[in-house]
């Protein structure tokens, strides 16, 4: 579902209040507070000159009038201008209609100046404050108090692990093989005044040094160390990449590699040798295989050769492990029913044929078979 725009609008503003360009965080405690003075002020009026809808009508468009600029523009500028222009504009109508504006536009001038200084940080924040253009502290979570136009919270720095995505586009590995490379930081900032006052933008600084990095660690590694060692290759990211950041109070925790993307041509082309690789495998496995099956038989021949009676039984098992199977036929030679007594063995099994028909109720046929064999 599609954010609202009212929702669009306020993350817009809380990122730019987070910023070195903001003065300072307008949020909606600092609204309830500049409502409340001016309700202060409205009721000061009513008790000291009567209640008149002049004085309601101002105190209600002065207060939003002051919030909404408050909370889209977070300067000095528009908190001097602004709250000017609203007093000067209340003085006048108040003037015009005759009705004392002493209380109302002195609830204005308090609202317009101390409705911003009270600032919150949250939990995972630190604030650097400036006076005079001059780093004064940190301020650290919760409630503090800035003094209006003259200090300014130069940066409401978040101090959690962030997540950073880098990419390395079309960059040539040390075998010249173009990659794209899609990585992951992790790092977060330990010291908020040394990430704000050293470096103009951390956040971009610490993704151009990972890029950076990432592109030198592709040109010293070839293609197959990219795919099979990615854990080596973040691990080498993150030292390079923590050694340039520790000075600006930021320390990169882990660098993740997410994808290796190479060229399609080239991606066909290791399948094919991927293949060819598994087709060698397959035949040297088989080759071998073979091998070890003629050893045996060797080995085999070996016992059979000064044993004729085993030899003999040995293929005398053959037929009848042949013969005994129904619809079987096995092919052997004719010297082999002189040394064998095939001829005997048939008639054996013929037999047994014919008494498992019997006693199956079926009437054998002249050659003692049943008559589903036969047929």
């Amino acid at each position: 579902m599609a954010e609202s725009a009212a929702t669009v609008m306020s993350r817009s503003l809380e990122r730019f209040a987070s910023t070195a360009r903001a003065d300072y965080r307008f949020a909606p405690f600092n609204a309830f507070l500049l409502v409340i003075i001016m309700l202060a002020g409205l009721i000061v009026h009513v008790v000291l000159y009567e209640l008149q809808a002049e004085a309601v009508v101002f105190a209600i468009v002065a207060a939003l009038a002051l919030a909404g600029t408050f909370r889209v523009a977070q300067v000095w500028e528009a908190v001097v201008l602004g709250g000017a222009l609203v007093a000067l504009a209340g003085y006048l109508v108040f003037e015009e209609v005759g009705v004392p504006p002493r209380a109302l536009v002195t609830a204005t001038v308090v609202a317009t100046l101390v409705a911003p200084c009270v600032q919150i940080a949250y939990q995972w924040e630190r604030a650097v404050l400036l006076r005079f253009g001059k780093f004064v502290g940190i301020r650290g979570s919760g409630v503090f108090m800035v003094l209006p136009v003259i200090d300014k919270v130069a940066q409401f720095v978040d101090q959690r692990i962030r997540a950073s995505d880098f990419r390395a586009e079309t960059t040539l590995t040390k075998d010249t093989v173009p990659v794209n490379v899609d990585a992951i930081a992790f790092w977060m900032v330990w010291d908020a005044e040394k990430a704000v006052l050293e470096v103009q933008d951390f956040n971009t600084a610490v993704i151009l040094s990972a890029q950076t990095a990432l592109r030198d660690a592709i040109g010293r590694s070839e293609l197959a160390d990219l795919l099979s060692h990615r854990e080596r290759l973040g691990k080498e990211i993150q030292q390079v990449l923590d050694a340039k950041t520790d000075p600006w109070g930021i320390t990169a925790q882990s660098v993740e590699i997410r994808d290796i993307i190479i060229p399609k041509g080239l991606e066909d082309a290791m399948s094919k040798q991927a293949q060819a690789e598994r087709e060698r495998q397959s035949r040297i496995i088989l080759g071998t295989a073979e091998t070890e099956i003629a050893d045996k038989f060797a080995q085999a021949s070996l016992a059979y050769r000064d044993n004729p009676v085993a030899l003999h039984l040995r293929a005398m098992n053959m037929v009848f492990e042949g013969l005994k199977q129904k619809g079987a036929m096995v092919i052997v030679p004719s010297t082999a029913v002189e040394t064998m007594g095939l001829g005997a063995l048939g008639g054996l099994i013929a037999l047994g044929q014919q008494r498992a028909t019997e006693e199956a109720g079926e009437k054998p046929d002249v050659l003692g078979l049943p008559a589903a064999d036969k047929a």
